[in-house]
């Protein structure tokens, strides 16, 4: 995931919203999303370990993941069954096989459980997260490396507006500065998380290290998000050592026999490292 990718997936991002604009005005999609019913909030275990389980069917990285998208009702059902505290799922259509639909799908199939959905994806309008609302969503993904600082802060006045929370997505220190900028002064609570992804933009590799090297330089006062580099009990007790009070994990869960086992262990390590059963 090279500087050129996010450069391609950002391009390819807001060619999808002008086409949308010429459907659906900007207004008229706000209109619709405030009439939409609130989504569930999102719960977290005070001083515990929580997962994000993702939903994803393909990743540049490692391929096809081998999950049919209509598999998704079920899949994600298993994910909150075991405990997940929000289920991700990938919009992104050329080179996640992602739609709006899958998030659709997801919700529909959470909301009588109480477990939210984050739309992760590219976004770089306002407009997207307007649609995330439509959808269902209770959450967004925003990654900062992605836009200026005012785009980025009119994506996070957006998804308050909307009632959602947002998971700013760090990679190294120059994105954990702008972080902290857009943390300071928010009120105390679950709607801005503040994660690490620890895949190395040039080389596609996982380096879990860094998710330790940079837990320290993270925001107080927020939720800290682990995002890659989580697939064992081992490094559930890793990064819940190191201060991360959630991990977002993906294809490990995607790619397991049995999800809802490795979620629900993947919990109670993370949980034991901490001291909370």
């Amino acid at each position: 995931m090279s500087a050129t990718f996010l450069e391609e997936m950002a391009a390819a991002s807001l060619a999808r919203v002008r086409a949308a604009r010429q459907l659906v005005s900007e207004a008229a999609l706000a209109e619709r999303a405030r009439r939409c019913p609130r989504p569930p909030p999102l719960h977290l275990a005070a001083g515990g370990f929580d997962v994000i389980a993702e939903l994803k069917l393909r990743s540049p990285a490692a391929g096809s993941l081998g999950a049919a998208a209509a598999s998704i009702p079920e899949r994600v059902t298993a994910y909150a069954r075991a405990g997940a505290a929000a289920v991700s799922v990938l919009t992104e259509p050329d080179r996640f096989d992602g739609s709006l639909e899958h998030l659709l799908e997801a919700q529909a199939a959470l909301a009588p459980l109480g477990v939210p959905v984050m739309r992760k994806d590219f976004l770089v309008d306002p407009y997207q997260v307007l649609e995330a609302r439509l959808a269902g969503a209770g959450g967004v993904l925003v990654i900062l490396r992605l836009l200026s600082r005012a785009a980025t802060g009119a994506l996070i006045d957006c998804a308050r507006s909307c009632g959602l929370f947002v998971l700013l997505e760090a990679f190294d220190t120059g994105d954990l500065e702008l972080m902290h900028e857009l943390v300071a002064g928010h009120a105390a609570g679950n709607t801005l998380l503040a994660g690490v992804n620890c895949r190395d933009l040039a080389t596609l590799d996982v380096v879990p290290q860094r998710l330790i090297e940079l837990a320290p330089l993270l925001p107080p006062g927020v939720p800290h998000v682990a995002e890659s580099g989580v697939a064992t009990d081992a490094d559930a007790r890793r990064v819940a050592a190191a201060g991360y009070g959630l991990a977002l994990v993906g294809s490990a869960l995607m790619r397991a026999g049995e999800p809802m086992a490795l979620l629900r262990s993947l919990l109670a390590a993370g949980r034991g490292a901490r001291g909370v059963r």
